[in-house]
């Protein structure tokens, strides 16, 4: 499988969309040391539609499922999402606190939105992710280890694994040796 090469200029991927969410905030002390990998799929299950990205931007519409319903009013953003074909989006400049990771620890440090990068693969806990996924974040990874020295490999971590009992994400579909391995 071919290498992707990705930029970061002024804090945002060269070649992601970008669309500005409001859930966003100053980080505390501008660290960023720590990334985090979720998954996300709207309506639960279902991949495209937009539907992340309006909740992100405060514009999921209540009415149109009756999951939306359920979620009304929440507040969340992520600084990147890698839809099923690999696409990119970028929701948060990542020198800002994007609110992705809510209750979380990492290390016995708690808040972990203070200092980390999340970003939301486009999927379930269960279904398996696709090749262009693996490849885009392996590639979004890469640039972030070079952009940001104090983020490291070992500080690469779930979101299930910063907040054990409340989140499930990525899930036991996520190949963590396949990701691993695809950093070089």
């Amino acid at each position: 499988m071919k290498s992707i090469d990705l930029d970061i200029i002024e804090h945002r991927l060269t070649a992601a969309e970008f669309i500005p969410s409001p859930n966003c905030n100053e980080r505390p002390d501008g660290e960023v040391s720590l990334l985090v990998i979720h998954n996300i799929s709207l309506p639960p299950g279902r991949f495209g539609g937009g539907h992340i990205a309006e909740l992100f931007t405060n514009r999921l519409n209540p009415d149109a499922h009756p999951y939306f319903a359920e979620i009304q009013g929440l507040e969340v953003s992520a600084h990147v999402l890698i839809a099923r074909d690999g696409s990119m989006t970028q929701f948060v400049p990542f020198d800002r606190r994007a609110w992705h990771a809510g209750r979380s620890c990492f290390q016995e440090r708690e808040a972990c939105n203070d200092f980390s990068i999340g970003v939301e693969l486009e999927g379930t806990d269960e279904l398996p992710y696709t090749d262009m996924q693996y490849q885009t974040l392996a590639a979004v990874t890469r640039a972030l280890l070079k952009s940001y020295p104090d983020l490291k490999t070992e500080r690469i971590t779930g979101h299930s694994d910063i907040a054990p009992g409340r989140k499930t994400d990525p899930g036991p579909a996520f190949d963590w040796k396949r990701y691993q391995r695809s950093l070089g």
